[in-house]
């Protein structure tokens, strides 16, 4: 059940020169929360800007109430919001989003991320390994070593950690899907867990769809609102005729879909 709450900042990293990580005091978000949901922020106290910012979760704290959240600069709200500082209160709604990673017991789970899309994914790969599934193999892709980010966080929550670069200067050369599929010839995973940059995404979506393995992917939309009253991230249901298309709403059906259920 979504609420509204002033929740105080407790922490502030930054991770990179752009990236920060916020940890904040949210006992009632984080008491009902699960991996996949997101929050709204008010980035500052006033007005402007008026919209909130959709931000995934990055980690839940449940027995201390602490939730953190890990974002990139890239606007002015999101400048904004580096600027805070510990004490000061965000005004946030959350969790919100209907569909969210189905955490249950596995034998062998294949968590796939690419650059800041892999930040959903650490309370998933977690809550998995809290769970009895025998193997959690994340596998993690980033452009260079530059931005590589939080590599021993994720180590500690999977059994086997890929980490490719698409210049090779760390890790594996090449995509991570590339070496998802190596990796199943051999045996494939009972589920695909993905989030990440669009490319990526349809990769493994057509990988996972084409072998029918299951697989859910979180989606990345912009969101005005995040609450369904806007309707500005739409997204086509895979089976809707083309003549008639259906949508649904990312903030509400989503983020979290079956791959099996939508066309990106």
């Amino acid at each position: 059940m979504k609420v509204n709450c002033k929740a105080e900042i407790v922490k502030i990293e930054q991770l990179k020169q752009d990236l920060y990580k916020f940890s904040i005091k949210a006992e009632e978000i984080v008491s009902s929360s699960k991996p996949g949901h997101f929050i709204e922020i008010r980035v500052v106290d006033g007005i402007e800007p008026l919209l909130r910012r959709p931000i995934s979760i990055y980690n839940l704290d449940k027995e201390n109430g602490i939730l953190e959240f890990i974002f990139q600069v890239k606007g002015k709200g999101t400048e904004l919001l580096s600027k805070r500082k510990v004490g000061e209160k965000l005004d946030i709604i959350g969790p919100l989003g209907y569909g969210t990673f189905k955490v249950k017991d596995y034998q062998n789970v294949a968590i796939i991320g690419g650059g800041i899309g892999m930040f959903p994914l650490y309370e998933l790969a977690k809550e998995l390994k809290q769970k009895t599934t025998t193997n959690v193999h994340v596998y993690m892709g980033f452009r260079n070593k530059e931005l590589i980010t939080l590599e021993e966080e994720f180590k500690n929550v999977s059994d086997e950690l890929t980490i490719t670069t698409d210049d090779g200067s760390y890790g594996i050369s090449g995509f991570a899907i590339n070496e998802l599929k190596k990796d199943c010839q051999k045996q494939a995973p009972d589920k695909i867990f993905a989030c990440g940059p669009l490319p990526m995404l349809k990769a493994v979506q057509a990988f996972a769809n084409e072998n029918n393995i299951p697989c859910e992917i979180s989606l990345e939309q912009k969101m005005a609102c995040g609450l369904g009253a806007c309707l500005g991230c739409a997204v086509k249901t895979a089976k809707s005729p083309s003549d008639a298309p259906e949508y649904w709403h990312v903030c509400k059906a989503g983020p979290v879909f079956n791959a099996t259920d939508v066309e990106i």
